[in-house]
């Protein structure tokens, strides 16, 4: 099937990245192919030390690839660009601006007025049930609200694709609950295409429309699993019999990786 009849977003075309340190080079990505197509949702897992937040800082434009190219929209990756939109474990924001202030920093970046800045500030802040804390310091939030207000400044410049590291990783159980549930709820009403590395087989699971798992270094696609669970997904989607039996397959997977890097 032709590329453009399959609707491809993200285009990773044998992708290899290789770090040199003292010790000598470490291949981290060796040969990584893969097409991700407008609205997927995909879940990247695999043992630490698999190349999986290389992949998405190389899609990020964050980082060169050795060899091999990414495309975004049929546009090779050469640096950054608001086509492409990151959220990371640590939050990111800026300390000395505003909840409002972060979010329409790439509104403004994008020459966009103040007008069409605080209609489109307010609308995610709003989708993130954050409006009544535009004013307040990144310092007055919890870690969850942090987070909520990175995802609202990702979504708001509208990026093609939005990439996801460990997102809620730093967060408890309970906050990372409900965020997988807003998560969830904000791609179906947007339908952005998203690229997320986790280490958590079941968040994978509940988000997913395909789970990605990498191999031991250096990182490889190992299999492609589709979710074949329908959204609106939820909590209660994590006791039913077709949720436990793609946990197990994934997780019997992602160990037999870890015992190859234990080796």
């Amino acid at each position: 099937m032709a590329r453009e009849e399959r609707n491809i977003k993200v285009h990773i075309d044998n992708v290899k990245k290789i770090y040199s340190g003292r010790n000598g080079d470490m291949v981290a990505l060796n040969g990584v192919s893969l097409d991700i197509l407008d609205n997927e949702f995909i879940c990247v897992v695999g043992p630490s030390g698999c190349g999986k937040s290389t992949l998405l800082n190389i899609i990020a434009g964050l980082l060169e690839p050795t060899s091999g190219t990414v495309e975004v929209d049929g546009v090779k990756v050469e640096g950054t660009g608001v086509d492409r939109g990151v959220v990371f474990q640590q939050y990111a924001l800026f300390p000395w601006l505003t909840v409002r202030k972060n979010v329409e920093f790439g509104l403004k970046l994008q020459g966009k007025s103040q007008k069409e800045r605080d209609e489109i500030t307010m609308k995610y802040l709003r989708m993130v049930e954050l409006e009544k804390f535009a004013d307040s310091y990144p310092k007055e939030l919890s870690g969850g609200m942090k987070q909520r207000v990175a995802i609202a400044r990702a979504y708001a410049v509208n990026p093609s694709v939005l990439l996801m590291d460990e997102p809620f990783g730093a967060l408890d159980a309970q906050t990372r609950t409900q965020l997988q549930t807003e998560l969830l709820k904000t791609w179906e009403e947007e339908k952005k295409t998203c690229f997320f590395v986790t280490h958590d087989i079941e968040e994978a699971i509940v988000l997913a429309t395909k789970v990605i798992i990498m191999s031991a270094r250096p990182g490889r696609i190992k299999d492609i699993v589709p979710i074949d669970i329908p959204y609106p997904r939820d909590q209660e989607t994590k006791i039913s019999p077709r949720f436990n039996e793609l946990k197990n397959h994934i997780w019997s997977e992602v160990y037999q990786e870890y015992l190859a890097v234990r080796k």
